[in-house]
């Protein structure tokens, strides 16, 4: 009732006493106040500006002395603009466009509410009559608002700085904030290193007094991630009190946050890397288990992988958590949550077979990094276990890349599962006549002479293991530390012991054959000759062959 009053008295009642900013004199032609839309985003722009001529006219200031009208206008234009950039981020598709504005209040228009510690403010658009017609502008309650608005979320300071800083925003920021952020960043990042160097150097001074090496290692962990989320928490901190504008107040939080969140898993990372250096060179010498050493550094290699996995996966899951469109997303997929997991569980069942089968590979060890195995015909060393497959190091450098699923499915062999001592043979073939004996003896010195790094002092023995109706074999038994070490063994021995069977007179296989002379009857001629025969002399025979004239 009183607002449709006052509207009938402004229009009943257009005296000079009654005129809308009388000191102003009348507004410049592009000033447009006919809808509250075009008043809005007019004021938005002078302000910003800092528009002496068009930005007092959006403002009801008719309460004012007609001679103050001008310069307080400004001033509190100025202010106006500052706490909207702070507190009330407009939506100009709930701004009305048309002159009459809202049909359901004809006379005002809200554009929002700021709150106080008492309350809250609402900025309303008020419409009031001119010869010219009807125009929108800040209503008097609201000007008589800045004031106390700008206690709070401004500061005095601000009006001291020089206009030029306040001259047209660059995105949401003014000229002084964007000085402000450079100087923040820059001490954001010297407070971030000095606090790093402080804290670690606490850091190693306690860890000196402990016997423990487990706090070394998050010591030096902390030597790179510690810094960023300090200068995170500063940039953040100082950000308020360069008053910045909801969006961008809210992308530098967003900024710092996503660094704490990163530097958080880039510690974890660090720690767990540099834990299981640490505990696999403590155990490494501590213990001359070799078998133990290489179980535990399988099981750390593969355990490693599964916690950074799971840092990343979680590191990144809060980063995109952030983000509003990412958020709709996963609410979207949850609606088909069914359907969704049913694909994905059917285009994942390789991969995260292959993903249990390099966990299981690493609880049950079937075989270990270090470990000497063939492979597909192939001989090799592991050299490397990731959660998907296994690098197996050939002898001639060649890398064979296995998959994980192959060492839960298929057989191999593994030279080293228990230990890495292993046996070698060299076999050679000999004469019927040689000195097993003194072969035997041969072998024990090449072994004691020549193998000295080789042969590790257990087995050197020499067997007669088949003979043929031409020769006998030997073989040569010898061990040694290594799979490495007893291939070179195996081929010294195989090449010492010929240089031996050729220095003895029965050594080298011999092909044999046996001779007869057949007596000369009735006056035939006689000669050598070799036939087969099928007496039980053999099968290759010298036999007496008469010559036929």
């Amino acid at each position: 009732m009183r607002r449709s009053f006052a509207l009938l008295l402004m229009l009943l009642l257009p005296l000079p006493g009654f005129a809308l900013n009388g000191g102003l004199g009348e507004p410049p032609v592009d000033v447009d106040r006919r809808t509250p839309m075009a008043t809005a985003a007019g004021f938005l722009d002078a302000a910003h500006a800092r528009d002496a001529a068009r930005a007092p006219h959006y403002l009801s200031l008719s309460h004012l002395p007609p001679e103050q009208q001008a310069e307080e206008g400004l001033r509190l234009a100025r202010r106006l603009v500052f706490v909207m950039d702070r507190m009330l981020w407009l939506d100009y598709s709930n701004i009305s466009q048309k002159p009459e504005g809202d049909p359901a209040d004809p006379v005002y228009d809200s554009l929002g509410q700021i709150p106080l510690p008492r309350g809250a403010v609402d900025i309303r658009l008020q419409r009031m009559e001119r010869p010219e017609g009807a125009v929108w502008v800040f209503s008097e309650d609201t000007v008589r608002a800045i004031d106390t608005l700008f206690a709070v979320y401004g500061s005095p300071v601000l009006e001291k700085l020089p206009p030029l800083l306040f001259v047209r925003p660059v995105w949401v920021l003014e000229l002084w904030q964007w000085l402000g952020l450079g100087v923040l960043l820059v001490a954001a990042w010297l407070a971030g290193r000095l606090v790093e160097a402080v804290a670690l150097r606490v850091g190693s001074r306690a860890t000196g007094i402990t016997q423990s090496g487990w706090d070394d290692q998050l010591v030096a962990a902390g030597k790179g991630p510690l810094r960023h989320p300090v200068a995170a928490l500063v940039v953040a901190s100082g950000t308020r009190m360069l008053l910045l504008p909801p969006p961008a107040q809210h992308l530098v939080d967003l900024v710092a946050r996503s660094l704490v969140i990163a530097s958080l898993a880039w510690f974890l990372m660090r720690f767990v890397k540099l834990a299981a250096g640490f505990l696999e060179h403590r155990v490494g010498t501590e213990s001359q288990d070799v078998a133990r050493v290489r179980g535990l550094r399988t099981q750390l290699a593969v355990m490693r992988r599964v916690i950074e996995c799971t840092v990343v996966l979680v590191a990144g899951s809060l980063l995109l958590l952030q983000f509003e469109a990412v958020r709709n997303v996963g609410v979207s997929l949850l609606a088909s949550a069914g359907i969704a997991g049913l694909v994905l569980g059917l285009a994942a069942q390789k991969s995260i077979s292959t993903l249990l089968a390099g966990i299981q590979l690493s609880i049950t060890q079937p075989v270990r990094i270090g470990d000497t195995v063939i492979v597909e015909g192939e001989w090799g060393w592991v050299e490397e276990i990731t959660l998907t497959y296994i690098v197996v190091k050939v002898w001639d450098l060649r890398r064979l890349v296995v998959p994980m699923s192959h060492f839960l499915d298929k057989p191999f062999q593994n030279w080293s599962k228990v230990s890495p001592d292993i046996m070698g043979t060299a076999e050679v073939f000999v004469d019927f006549r040689t000195d097993v004996p003194a072969v035997r003896a041969e072998l024990r010195r090449i072994c004691e002479t020549d193998g000295v790094g080789l042969w590790d002092g257990k087995v050197a023995g020499l067997q007669v293991t088949e003979c043929t109706e031409r020769t006998i074999k030997l073989r040569a038994l010898v061990s040694a530390p290594d799979s490495g070490k007893a291939w070179d063994l195996r081929c010294m021995v195989r090449e010492k012991l010929i240089a031996f069977l050729q220095k003895q007179p029965h050594g080298l296989p011999m092909l044999r054959a046996e001779a007869t002379h057949a007596n000369v009857q009735d006056g035939a001629a006689v000669t050598l000759g070799v036939v087969p025969l099928s007496g039980p002399a053999g099968a290759n025979v010298v036999v007496a062959a008469k010559r036929q004239d």
